[in-house]
């Protein structure tokens, strides 16, 4: 059994949308648990069995999965489909290197700018928002997705913080219209309308 931990309009929202582009979210069984919440709203859930009281968490079979990286790797493993290279593929190493560039660069910068940290040391690991802006310029520039012609679990993944906080994307046009495209899809807007029903009255932002 596949068993999803998620709470709506959260980092868990994305693995929705992921479900729902693989055909695959009425194979899941989605656990709607609290969470302690930036605005203070929410609290940990006794029903969430993630050790830190986050989600997204998938629990496959007994075997948990955390992180969202993780996650999608898994699930698309899966559930093969054009949303991810599989073995052998020449776009594998770029996909996952963008699974992990999300989780070890582009939120822990986005989280340090954010809170108005400065020091060389974070620098030196993580670099700054302008070597990031200029990983997706670079990768952008001649191609309309992360892989290039098709959309893939990657642009899904490193678009979504855009999403959340549309004031820290790049400004340059081919990021842009990257964003627009990795927004207007029906699994997107499907998303979107799932959580709206189990969190009336809210919206993603």
């Amino acid at each position: 059994m596949l068993t999803l931990y998620h709470a709506p309009y959260t980092r868990s929202s994305g693995i929705i949308q992921l479900l729902i582009e693989l055909n695959a979210l009425d194979q899941v069984n989605v656990r709607v648990v609290d969470v302690a919440r930036q605005d203070g709203a929410g609290a940990t859930d006794p029903a969430n069995p993630h050790p830190e009281g986050k989600v997204p968490l998938l629990v496959h079979d007994g075997v948990t999965i955390r992180e969202r990286g993780a996650i999608i790797q898994y699930l698309t493993e899966l559930f093969p489909s054009a949303l991810a290279p599989a073995p052998g593929d020449p776009a594998r190493g770029a996909y996952l290197s963008w699974l992990a560039y999300y989780g070890a660069v582009i939120e822990p910068i986005m989280v340090t700018t954010l809170l108005g940290l400065d020091h060389p040391g974070l620098h030196a690991n993580f670099r700054g928002k302008a070597e990031m802006s200029d990983a997706l310029i670079n990768a952008l520039t001649d191609q309309p997705y992360l892989l290039g012609d098709r959309f893939t679990a990657v642009d899904l993944l490193v678009s979504s913080p855009f999403d959340w906080l549309p004031s820290f994307a790049p400004t340059e046009q081919v990021v842009q219209d990257w964003l627009a495209r990795c927004t207007d899809r029906s699994a997107y807007r499907a998303a979107q309308e799932y959580d709206a029903r189990l969190m009336p009255g809210t919206k993603a932002g």
